[in-house]
């Protein structure tokens, strides 16, 4: 054989051996690829079956209503996520958008919607009252005003026995600085730094968050006391708060004894010492934990050393349970139970009616008395419809043991939420009770920074994306707020935190550079 022709044949063999090879190769990176993607499709949370056919959406295109929106509604508040939903379906803990899409809600209509959306229950209530008698006022004596009333008020201890329905938890807090002020017959009122307390007059001089005040003039009477923020206050740390999850923030404190509480309330003392007239005092109001402030838990046993100090010098004590009220918090059916104090006067809203628009302030008869030389009135306060929804919603808390549910999904929630606080530095605490819980997002958790917006909201947006609404709160709005229906699952939970950790992975590497 010519050597010309052996030189050729040689060369046509390492050519096919190269190309064999290459095509290994390729096959071999293909088929990695495809059990990569595999792998990673298995790490994408899956949601919980739900049987439930949402009703068709018929209403106005998604693009018109975003126009009436721009045109024809004042946006005093912007609507949540860079794409809105278009929400029009709700069952239970699950909401529908009007492709039919089906969303967990883990905020609960801010923290309204109870014992889930559209209830068998409490809608047949609702409807049976729509079809016998829609509105009276409570000039009339009405039978729903009336028996849940008495219902309402079994579920308070001691003398907390007489209620005042309004309409909303702003228009509750406003009548109960009006309560305090006619029964002491003075006008100061102290209320915590990072309160939320409503966006009345009255009530945004009660609040003491700045990205809740307008820039016009507020109510005078109001002081602020220092808020005993255990993870980013002055003091404060792993022992300090009533929570299956402590801060990992150290202190001295120890289990038994918090240091942190006695350092607050001196705090609270020097408001009396330098910003109040002696014999001036109407009230001390707070939230039992802190909501819109970002789920704030006080030190134990702040509360029952304050409200001693206010009644020695002649307040009441209010407590706002337009949040943490009617089982939420787990262990308790009402916050202030977990402090050990009982106060004088505690609103209420919200999860009252499960969506319904309600409230009610509930006192004892020696502060309702006071009414007596004074006037107010509601015209839709006590209505029949809101009353039959908000007798049978106390029905289901009892009867589904609705606030057992949220002890012990709330815990398992919480103690799930811990371990992703331990694996990822942008988590900087995580805390709560029952189905009430907050997740606060630092840069790192050395400083405690307020993660910034942006990357804040590319995790949120995440997470609808993939099927999980959750509210947001704090000062700096970097606390990721859970407080779903209290209908919510393990399952649902579960999946929920799958997908807050796979959103956080997706976006870490970004924001901690």
């Amino acid at each position: 054989m010519p050597s010309s022709l052996l030189l050729n044949l040689i060369e046509y063999i390492i050519y096919f051996d190269l190309i064999q090879s290459v095509a290994m190769l390729l096959t071999s990176t293909f088929r990695l690829g495809l059990k990569s993607c595999r792998v990673f499709s298995r790490a994408v949370p899956q949601m919980p079956n739900f049987e439930y056919q949402p009703k068709k959406y018929l209403g106005p295109s998604y693009e018109k209503m975003q126009n009436i929106w721009a045109t024809n509604i004042i946006s005093a508040f912007a609507p949540h996520f860079k794409e809105p939903l278009l929400i029009h379906d709700g069952k239970m803990q699950w909401l529908f958008d009007h492709t039919g899409r089906r969303y967990l809600d883990m905020f609960g209509g801010i923290v309204t919607v109870s014992v889930g959306h559209c209830h068998p229950k409490v809608s047949e209530a609702a409807a049976q009252q729509l079809n016998t008698l829609w509105h009276t006022t409570n000039i009339y004596l009405n039978p729903k005003l009336h028996e849940y009333a008495a219902k309402l008020t079994s579920k308070l201890p001691d003398d907390l026995k007489v209620v005042y329905f309004v309409n909303s938890g702003s228009e509750a807090n406003d009548f109960a600085v009006f309560l305090a002020r006619l029964h002491t017959k003075n006008s100061d009122i102290i209320s915590l730094r990072n309160a939320y307390h409503g966006m009345s007059y009255v009530t945004m001089a009660l609040t003491a968050q700045s990205s809740w005040r307008n820039s016009l003039p507020l109510a005078p009477g109001f002081h602020h006391t220092m808020n005993p923020d255990v993870y980013q206050g002055l003091w404060g740390g792993s022992h300090c708060r009533d929570s299956p999850v402590q801060t990992t923030r150290h202190c001295d404190c120890k289990p038994d004894e918090c240091n942190a509480c006695d350092m607050y309330y001196g705090q609270l003392e020097e408001i009396f010492k330098y910003s109040l007239r002696a014999g001036n005092l109407a009230g001390f109001f707070t939230e039992t934990i802190q909501g819109i402030g970002g789920v704030v838990q006080f030190p134990k046993g702040f509360l029952k050393k304050a409200y001693e100090l206010v009644r020695t010098n002649g307040g009441v004590c209010i407590a706002d349970e337009v949040q943490t009220g009617f089982g939420r918090t787990g262990e308790h059916f009402w916050g202030f139970e977990m402090h050990d104090v009982i106060p004088d006067i505690v609103t209420m809203a919200k999860g009252i009616c499960n969506g319904l628009p309600m409230a009610a302030v509930v006192t004892t008869p020696a502060l309702a008395q006071s009414l007596k030389g004074a006037y107010y009135f509601n015209t839709f306060g006590g209505n029949p419809v809101s009353c039959a929804a908000g007798l049978t919603v106390l029905n289901v808390i009892e009867e589904e043991k609705i606030q057992e549910n949220a002890h012990v999904v709330g815990t398992h929630l919480l103690k799930k939420l811990a371990k992703l606080r331990d694996q990822f530095e942008c988590i900087g605490d995580v805390r709560g009770k029952g189905l009430m819980i907050g997740v606060e997002m630092v840069t790192d958790k050395e400083t405690r920074t307020p993660l910034p917006s942006n990357h804040f909201v590319d995790i949120w947006d995440d997470c609808k994306n993939m099927g999980v609404l959750i509210g947001r709160g704090g000062l700096y709005h970097n606390v990721f707020r859970m407080t779903p229906p209290m209908c919510v699952t393990r399952e649902d939970v579960d999946f929920a935190v799958g997908v807050f950790e796979a959103a956080i992975q997706k976006h870490q590497k970004v924001f901690m550079k």
